[in-house]
């Protein structure tokens, strides 16, 4: 008989992961983002070159404004693009390094974009005081703005899109409304809600017409918390593809979490493998 290997009793929720489409758009918008930021930072090395050049001793305050505020305008086309990335395809906050810098590198391109040439437009002792003082709190109120924008308050994460997506699961199968249901965790969670539905709906029997949200699936190898690749789940220990194997048992999710995604496909083979007779 193969060994069987409880799951547990708290149900551990499937991670969230970002899908190849999500990965892809992910991509696409930090390679703007990066084209934003290039450019802003490409128009600051300008304003130095410029400014040791002494092209703006005696006049050119306009061209100076000018290209400040060109610097604001890709830095923070720069972070929104970036955060939008950040929403397809969320850090984890397991890597707390990575996780602020990918969600707070908005603002940290904005500054370095913008505070060496305000710092060096105070310091320059050639420039007319009058167009230094314009120019450089106009810099300096640039630079804040666009920093603002480029922070993330609320950041997003993994571990809240695992939360919502199962939440939204919930939501799905019970009827209710889906608050939960964000675009970037609907269809996972909408897995999920299928997949759970059509265990309990197989497993309904004369005296259990609810059916439960139970399957079984080969453990990880090894020990490992997660298999390295994807399984099959099924409706109990009995059925022939699990015979002779280590065998975890829980929830739809459970499953899930150890990368078991996959529902049988011999449903009806398994039902009366199992001795699942339906009330009907």
């Amino acid at each position: 008989m193969a060994d069987k290997k409880p799951a547990g009793d708290v149900d551990v929720t499937k991670a969230w992961q970002a899908t190849q489409d999500q990965k892809g758009a992910a991509t696409r918008l930090r390679i703007f983002a990066l084209l934003s930021w290039a450019v802003a930072i490409g128009g600051e090395i300008a304003g130095i070159v410029l400014l040791r050049q002494h092209k703006f001793d005696e006049g050119n305050l306009g061209l100076l404004i000018g290209i400040l505020v060109g610097i604001a305008i890709f830095a923070i086309a720069g972070s929104l693009l970036w955060k939008a990335a950040n929403r397809k395809n969320p850090a984890s906050k397991a890597d707390a390094f990575r996780f602020f810098v990918q969600n707070q590198l908005g603002a940290i391109i904005t500054l370095i974009a913008f505070l060496p040439l305000v710092i060096l437009i105070f310091m320059d002792k050639d420039m007319d005081p009058k167009n230094k003082k314009i120019a450089g709190g106009i810099g300096a109120v640039l630079a804040v703005v666009a920093a603002l924008i480029g922070v993330n308050f609320q950041p997003p994460s993994v571990e809240q899109y695992t939360e919502d997506m199962n939440q939204c699961a919930t939501q799905i199968r019970a009827g209710q409304p889906t608050t939960a249901c964000s675009p970037e965790v609907a269809a996972q969670a909408q897995d999920i809600a299928r997949d759970s539905q059509a265990v309990t709906d197989a497993t309904k029997t004369t005296q259990n017409p609810n059916g439960q949200d139970v399957v079984y699936w080969i453990a990880p190898e090894a020990g490992a918390k997660k298999s390295s690749t994807p399984h099959v789940f099924h409706l109990c220990e009995a059925v022939s593809p699990l015979r002779g194997k280590t065998v975890n048992h829980g929830s739809v999710t459970q499953a899930y979490s150890e990368n078991a995604i996959r529902i049988t496909e011999q449903i009806a083979m398994e039902q009366k493998q199992c001795g699942f007779t339906t009330s009907n």
